[in-house]
Formats: C-alpha cells, structure tokens, sequence
C-alpha cells in the first residue's frame, strides 16, 4: 500500500482490530521509509440484492423495509425486536446464499410468512392478509386451513 505522505510503496501493519461487528478491519499502518503512521479499513465486497417487483421495477434489498413489516404484523403479540430482527438477519443470509443477485419480492414475501407461521400464528395471518391480498373470506379461510395443517399439534392447545 502507498504511503499517503511520501508515496513509498512499502508499509507495515502496526496494529489490526475488528470493527462493526466484526465486518471490517481497521489497520493502523506505518511507512516503512519516512515512518507516517495512517489508518486504512478493509471490508467484505457484499454485491447488491436486487429485489424485482411484481410489476417488473426493481430496488435494492432493505433490511429496514422488511424489518418494518415484520413490526407491523407483529404489533401487541408476544414477539421481540431481536427475534424479529433475527428473522430479517436470516432472510437476507438465505436470499444472498443462493447467488442469484435477484429475486422476486414474492420470494421475500413467503420467506417472511413461513418464519411469521413458526413464529407467531396471529402475526401469520395479519402478514397474510396484506400480502397475499385476499378477495373474499373463502380464500382467507383457506390460508388459515394451511396454517392448521402446517401446525396441527397447535389446534388443540390453542
């Protein structure tokens, strides 16, 4: 690396720390031939996730915006910001493991419900019927039979 005082081609590291939670390196370095000391920060490459929208635009991948509707979904159930922010955490991991720099928001949105359904049922269903636009109560009521399928120890409990 170039000294950024005299442009010598030559530095050592000093001292190296993690740093944002443990994402980037934070090096101190010294110049080998004049002795400046200067910081430099190195960091993973993350390529953009682009989600595609239903009617064709594309943006890139928010964290905050899924996180938001999880909140919603989640308002006055027993459910915790860290869990949710978990759940976010996993989204995205699962989304950026399988290398396609593009996927479809309905994608992120059965991702979201199926860890919603794990989750909580309540939250499940107000998800649900925002996403999935339900028409009429028959198709509503269909989703809440695939919900009871998919948990059928929770019918009795509950």
């Amino acid at each position: 690396m170039k000294c950024p005082a005299c442009q010598h081609n030559g530095t050592r590291v000093v001292d190296s720390r993690p740093i944002d939670e443990m994402k980037s390196i934070r090096r101190r370095r010294e110049c080998e031939a004049c002795g400046y000391r200067f910081t430099t920060f190195e960091k993973v490459e993350e390529m953009p996730l682009i989600v595609v929208k239903k009617d064709g635009s594309r943006e890139e991948f928010s964290r905050e915006k899924v996180l938001r509707g999880l909140i919603r979904a989640c308002e006055k159930r027993p459910v915790s910001l860290d869990r949710l922010e978990e759940v976010v955490f996993d989204i995205e991991k699962e989304l950026r493991r399988s290398g396609n720099p593009e996927v479809k928001s309905e994608e992120v949105g059965e991702l979201v419900m199926n860890r919603l359904a794990d989750i909580d049922e309540v939250a499940y269903v107000r998800f649900a019927s925002v996403y999935r636009q339900f028409k009429d109560i028959t198709v509503f009521i269909d989703e809440l039979k695939e919900l009871l399928d998919r948990n059928p120890g929770d019918k009795d409990s509950k």
